[in-house]
């Protein structure tokens, strides 16, 4: 074909592509066609016309190479091969299993990695150039017990709970999950900007204050809560549950963890002579991010964080009580605590 390129002016040197260039304007003075011309010159007839052009349009400087930026991969520290392995380095193993400090990954130990293996030195700041640009971002971790038995939680999610489910289905039951928290004073996390190196000052209460909390949340969007001071025991347990059958005009299925005060003779007493309006469930040990009611609690923590310091437990009290409320009249935001990677199998 006559305008096929035979020459890929992409692995000519500079020096050679600006002298086709002119060879190209100096055929053309005197008088050959574009096809002739990329005959002559090895090169297609639309490049020929494109140098034309531009010679036409602005003279000499039309046809001058620009200097070339950059191309991809050019003065990088490592190859792109390096960088293929290092990236599966982070997402398939954990520092520790490489015999480097820390259990997550920082620039710190992978800059120190890419030194044990290809020998060379990383700049911490061009580092975070290479994480952006491999899709990583800084993360808070996702904390896991290393007592959780895997076995058992599959068990959980696989076996025991959808036949809690089939049996909610088949007795018309509602199936909430429970869970307790404490919220202190002490425990504001909220931030303001201020001048550099004047840090504001926030007065808070002297006296540590804390006021504790058991809920039970559905997947139906339904929420009911009770405030409390002191530890947990069987006799506030059967309280909440007695306000939760009351409020539910269903058989109720709770799902709690593994408290001692969940587990109590006298909460046992109690809930097998009102078995046929609630019965109890456990989720297995150490297993809290299973639960719904944890996100709940998350949600309360930074809600409650964001508001007014308590001056008083009155004020820790009243903020808390809005915030569930709240809540309550949310029930969109309630089922949210059910889509997570790991309480999505309670929907």
């Amino acid at each position: 074909m006559e305008n096929e390129l035979r020459t890929d002016a992409k692995h000519l040197s500079p020096k050679e592509q600006f002298q086709i260039r002119k060879n190209i304007i100096r055929l053309s003075s005197q008088g050959k066609t574009a096809v002739e011309t990329a005959k002559i010159l090895d090169v297609s007839r639309r490049h020929v016309e494109s140098i034309r052009r531009k010679y036409k349009e602005q003279g000499f400087a039309g046809i001058k190479l620009q200097k070339r930026g950059r191309r991809l991969g050019d003065s990088r520290v490592l190859t792109l091969e390096q960088e293929r392995v290092v990236r599966d380095i982070i997402i398939d193993k954990n520092p520790e299993q490489l015999r480097l400090k820390g259990c997550m990954w920082t620039r710190k130990n992978i800059a120190e990695y890419i030194e044990r293996v290809y020998k060379l030195p990383m700049p911490l700041s061009t580092l975070g150039y290479y994480l952006s640009r491999w899709g990583f971002s800084v993360q808070r971790p996702v904390k896991r017990a290393y007592k959780q038995d895997e076995k058992k939680i599959a068990d959980w999610v696989e076996g025991r709970f959808p036949g809690i489910k089939q049996r909610a289905k088949q007795e018309k039951a509602e199936i909430f999950f429970g869970d307790e928290t404490g919220i202190q004073n002490t425990a504001n996390y909220a931030k303001g900007y201020a001048p550099v190196g004047q840090t504001p000052v926030v007065k808070v209460a002297a006296k540590k204050m804390k006021i504790n909390m058991l809920s039970a949340v559905s997947s139906r969007g339904k929420l009911r809560f009770m405030l409390y001071k002191d530890n947990m025991n069987g006799e506030k347990l059967i309280d909440f549950l007695q306000r939760l059958v009351k409020d539910t005009d269903k058989k109720v299925f709770l799902v709690l963890d593994n408290l001692p005060a969940h587990h109590s003779k006298i909460t046992a007493a109690w809930v097998e002579k009102h078995k046929p309006e609630i019965e109890l469930f456990y989720l297995p040990s150490y297993a809290p991010e299973y639960n719904p009611g944890e996100y709940l609690n998350s949600d309360l923590k930074r809600g409650v964080g964001k508001r007014y310091m308590p001056r008083s437990e009155k004020d820790l009290e009243h903020s808390i009580r809005s915030h569930m409320k709240l809540t309550q009249l949310n029930p969109s935001k309630i089922m949210s605590f059910f889509k997570t990677p790991t309480t999505a199998y309670a929907v």
